[in-house]
């Protein structure tokens, strides 16, 4: 009879719930210990997929074997194959449902969730004298339970706390990530003395999240109604009501001059507004705009929180240099910014980390692959200080045309399918599950 072997996850935004819901798949007994009271972390506030490169790698995680966490938010999106400034076939998908959605998904998979409960030490960390690196035995939650497990996630993400958000932001903003309710975030990383570091642009650490959402019932009937039937609606904006905070945004793929002339809104459940923040007088004089209220972060008007300060070193296969079975996923493998990345990293983290725990092989992904090829470049790319300066994403920036100048981009699944299989990762997450 085969041994069952332990996995615990900490963090359950979409790279967590990625790397949890792969490894029960597997058969692993896991826990997934998330802080706040729901899952999904930005995910609950974001909205966006499938845009420009994203899509490939959606598609090609698929055919991998590993999509069903995709399947999922499609079956729940509001618009899809729209365009918006710079982006193309985009998918939005409902953020009032997709958290709870998911998290009925990953517990009808087997997967334990533990609301309202961080990792707050590491316990029995050996020396391997073999490998000359550490391994975690066992951790330490919020409500004092010692879990024991074979390998370990580190999916706690980079955003905040509060300190963090007033240090290199304009302080806390009341987001979604409700710092002073459930406190912020504790990596567990961190707590294995392992070292981190943050994107750097200007001297400034970290970056700013790249949108804010407004109610929709604030906004006038015309705007409600675009929004509704075409997913999208742009507002010029007076020149003398310009506010231009494109350097600030972690989401560099929306850096581009038609979010500092428009406000750029995007119907996800609430509208989306794609700017870090803009002040709420301004935003009241702009026509259809003139009751607007934000609806995250509450404080939309004056600032928003600050993310990517919490990245470590990592292997192509997720496992945390220096550990022999703790891995990371989402923005703490690298400066990688959405939902697509996060559930990219965290599936091949929850993968390898069962395997870890069996005692085999880890697996890498292809670089003939868009998934393999970012993995690998970004984890190259965090090793010096300048390409710590870069944020990095399917959707643009500097990962996006990395992509089309390899010939990786594609909206052809046929062709994405022969890719995955001519380099033999067909099915490569199904095969254990």
């Amino acid at each position: 009879m085969a041994v069952i072997v332990k996995i615990v996850v900490a963090g359950g935004g979409f790279a967590g719930c990625a790397a949890a819901l792969q490894a029960a798949r597997m058969g692993a007994s896991v826990v997934l210990a998330e802080r706040t009271d729901m899952l999904c972390g930005t995910g609950a506030v974001g909205g966006i997929m499938r845009n420009n490169g994203r899509y490939t790698a959606a598609e090609e995680m698929t055919a991998m074997g590993g999509g069903q966490l995709f399947s999922l938010i499609d079956r729940h999106c509001r618009h899809k194959n729209i365009d918006f400034p710079g982006h193309k076939h985009a998918s939005l998908f409902d953020v009032a449902r997709v958290p709870a959605k998911t998290e009925q998904y990953l517990e009808d998979a087997g997967v334990k969730i533990s609301l309202m409960s961080r990792i707050t030490a590491a316990f029995h960390l050996w020396k391997e004298s073999s490998s000359g690196k550490y391994r975690l035995m066992s951790v330490k939650d919020s409500r004092g339970n010692i879990l024991e497990a074979d390998a370990f996630v580190d999916a706690t993400g980079s955003a905040g706390p509060g300190s963090i958000c007033r240090k290199y932001g304009n302080g806390c903003a009341s987001c979604i990530m409700r710092c002073p309710t459930f406190g912020g975030r504790q990596s567990l990383c961190a707590l294995c003395g392992i070292d981190e570091f943050g994107a750097v642009r200007d001297g400034q650490i970290g970056a700013m999240s790249g949108s804010c959402k407004l109610m929709k019932d604030s906004l006038s009937e015309e705007l409600s109604r675009q929004l509704a039937q075409n997913g999208v609606a742009v507002v010029k904006i007076p020149q003398s009501l310009m506010e231009d905070h494109r350097d600030m945004k972690a989401c560099q793929q929306y850096a581009l001059p038609e979010y500092a002339a428009n406000i750029v809104l995007l119907d996800t459940g609430h509208a989306k507004m794609m700017t870090p923040y803009f002040p709420l007088q301004k935003l009241r004089k702009i026509p259809g705009l003139e009751n607007a209220r934000y609806e995250d972060p509450y404080s939309g008007g004056t600032g928003n929180s600050i993310r990517l300060t919490a990245c470590v070193r990592r292997a192509d296969t997720m496992l945390v240099d220096g550990m022999e079975n703790l891995f990371c996923a989402g923005e703490k493998s690298g400066i990688f910014v959405g939902h697509t990345e996060a559930i990219v990293t965290g599936v091949l983290a929850g993968y390898n980390a069962v395997r870890c725990a069996r005692g085999e092989a880890l697996a890498v992904l292809p670089e003939e692959t868009a998934c393999g090829d970012a993995i690998h470049w970004v984890g190259e790319q965090m090793k010096t200080p300048e390409g710590r300066s870069y944020k990095y994403t399917f959707s643009g920036s500097v990962l996006f045309e990395r992509m089309k100048a390899l010939g990786l981009y594609t909206a052809d699944l046929k062709e994405i399918r022969r890719r995955v299989e001519k380099c033999g990762a067909a099915d490569l997450f199904q095969k254990d599950a």
